[in-house]
């Protein structure tokens, strides 16, 4: 990058490194211990034979409180029918349509594919036992202008264990703290093509990572799932928070487009001839070794805003 910037010094006007896509996780832990399963039940005085009837009641609490959440802040709730519809695409026109500048922008259900409870016989013991298995169940998408981190959704399973899903993006947030400084620049998508003050936004920019992920989304699932004191009340704690994907990214903006289209071409060559095998397969956190079974693909594919260029593994 250095080098790259050094080259091409007077056609560039600044560049800006940000954490960008991220996708967090929320587990509760115990319930992945079959003995603290089982715990959970007797401390509900639930035998396991009658395990599915109280679920479905709790995951009716759940979607219950979804509709009311809804209902309060005047806010749409829609019921997809495929998990291949685009829900930010839906959200997106939801928003702008109504002109949400903050809060609850809707509440979009799927049925989906899940890691659930259920339970099944033991043949060895010739006893009942609560245990977790891939299944289907409903899957409530809550999309929010959110005061910090802007647009984002979160994604919360009805069913055992009750997994969630937090969506956040860290250009969002990184505009949210310059519109709240007074810093100037321009958007285009997902990418910053101009900043006032460029050393001030990445000073910024840094912060991103001092962020208490864990108070902030503890406050938005005890929202959202009314089913949390009880669980903290058993095992004393919620959800254990982890980074599930993350992006980080490089914004290198230019004076004009003019000063971007003489040297596109040639930025479109390096990628495609200077990465290889082993570069991508290091990208991707394997290690380069004869066991590996699979394919490395490089391919390209033109777009309206430009050439996309991909490293795919297996």
């Amino acid at each position: 990058m250095e080098k790259f910037l050094e080259r091409y010094s007077s056609k560039i006007t600044g560049v800006l490194s940000t954490f960008d896509r991220m996708i967090f996780k929320g587990h509760i832990l115990s319930f992945f211990q079959r003995s603290s399963r089982h715990h959970y039940l007797f401390q509900e005085k639930v035998l396991f034979k009658n395990f599915g009837t109280y679920a479905k009641r709790v995951s009716e609490v759940i979607k219950d409180n979804a509709s009311n959440l809804a209902v309060k802040e005047g806010r749409p709730r829609v019921y997809l029918n495929s998990s291949r519809d685009s829900k930010e695409g839906i959200a997106r026109k939801i928003m702008e349509e109504d002109k949400i500048q903050e809060g609850l922008i809707c509440v979009l259900t799927c049925v989906e594919p899940c890691l659930a409870f259920d339970v099944r016989g033991n043949k060895e013991n010739k006893k009942l036992e609560v245990v977790l298995r891939e299944r289907k169940c409903l899957f409530i998408y809550f999309y929010y202008q959110h005061k910090e981190f802007g647009f984002m959704h979160v994604r919360l399973q009805t069913w055992f264990p009750f997994q969630i899903q937090i969506y956040i993006n860290g250009r969002e947030w990184l505009t949210k703290q310059l519109d709240g400084k007074g810093i100037g620049y321009q958007r285009y998508d997902n990418s910053i093509i101009q900043v006032d003050d460029v050393k001030r936004a990445q000073e910024i920019a840094d912060q991103f990572i001092t962020i208490n992920f864990a108070k902030a989304f503890d406050a938005i699932s005890r929202q959202i799932n009314p089913v949390m004191p009880k669980i903290k009340k058993v095992f004393s704690k919620g959800y254990y928070w982890v980074l599930d994907q993350g992006e980080y990214a490089t914004d290198v903006m230019f004076k004009d487009r003019q000063s971007l289209e003489g040297i596109y071409p040639e930025l479109v060559e390096h990628a495609l001839v200077n990465f290889n095998a082993s570069d991508v397969m290091t990208f991707l956190g394997r290690k380069l070794t004869g066991n590996f079974q699979g394919e490395i693909i490089t391919d390209t594919k033109k777009r309206p805003q430009g050439v996309r260029i991909k490293h795919r593994m297996k």
